[in-house]
């Protein structure tokens, strides 16, 4: 476990740390400016370690939860090639048809924690759909580093098919009622929000920390939109003035909650960005506005 404070880190940390995520510099010019803050008691393994994902300590619900039906399946990729992987969850006691949840990847593929999220959502009582974009190359690579790599050797386009594709396997199979949402973080949050674009009969789209869709797209969304974003993310807030004018003036259904004094990735509990008390408040309303559009 770490044993550096979150409070004690200054916000160039995270800021650097969310361009390094984003492919904005690479790992030795990371590493190098990291060694900017390695002052005090901090050194540049510790800052490391501190800034690593923690898979283990933080997982919230097991892959072996006994409430839950989990498996891995595989749809057809209808532009990667091959199949798709992956995690379909159930909660064991459903009687009836059930609405449906994609749960969208970061950067960096099917992770643990993307899957843990997708066990909590089949666990707020839906079916649940959590591909990994990365099965045409292999699937997550066990670290988010290898995974990051291998994302952006695909097509975020092609990728986006992955997932209208998902949308499609969850609408016809036998437990859902036909509703199916998104909810994406990240990279997943454009996938959330494009997906709107793409699909007419997407129930609901909850995109968190998302880049926005072209001005000019917006008029194709159906969907009502449950949108998230962190204070302190900048470089992905900039493009939500021209996105909510947009929103507003084609009439679409949408909310939006501007979460203060929080980074981009908040509601990861697997990494030091994660912020508590935004998370559960953004995950609840996200289940609530499940639970209102899906029924």
């Amino acid at each position: 476990m770490n044993t550096i404070k979150k409070e004690d880190i200054n916000q160039g940390v995270f800021d650097l740390y969310d361009d390094y995520a984003h492919n904005r510099v690479n790992r030795r010019d990371f590493m190098q400016r990291l060694s900017v803050f390695a002052v005090g008691g901090l050194t540049v393994p510790a800052l490391m370690s501190f800034l690593t994902p923690d898979y283990i300590d933080a997982v919230q619900i097991r892959a072996d939860d006994a409430r839950l039906k989990s498996e891995f399946i595989n749809y057809p990729s209808p532009k990667g090639g091959g199949s798709i992987k992956a995690l379909l969850s159930t909660p064991v006691d459903n009687k009836k048809k059930l609405g449906g949840i994609i749960v969208v990847h970061e950067n960096r593929g099917l992770n643990p924690h993307i899957e843990d999220v997708a066990r909590r959502a089949a666990l707020a009582g839906f079916i649940s759909i959590g591909p990994d974009a990365l099965s045409p190359l292999g699937g997550y690579p066990g670290t988010d580093d290898a995974g990051r790599e291998l994302q952006s050797k695909r097509d975020r386009n092609e990728m986006l098919e992955d997932f209208i594709a998902a949308y499609d396997y969850l609408k016809k199979h036998k437990d859902c009622n036909g509703k199916v949402g998104v909810v994406g973080f990240c990279f997943g949050g454009w996938i959330a929000n494009m997906m709107a674009v793409r699909i007419p009969g997407l129930s609901a789209s909850v995109p968190f920390y998302g880049g926005q869709p072209a001005a000019e797209d917006v008029v194709k969304i159906n969907a009502p939109l449950l949108i998230h974003y962190a204070e302190l993310d900048t470089r992905v807030n900039e493009g939500w003035p021209a996105y909510e004018a947009a929103l507003k003036a084609n009439n679409k259904a949408y909310s939006a909650y501007v979460y203060p004094k929080v980074n981009h990735g908040f509601h990861n509990d697997t990494t030091p960005r994660f912020d508590k008390a935004a998370a559960e408040l953004a995950w609840q309303r996200t289940i609530d506005f499940f639970k209102e559009k899906l029924a």
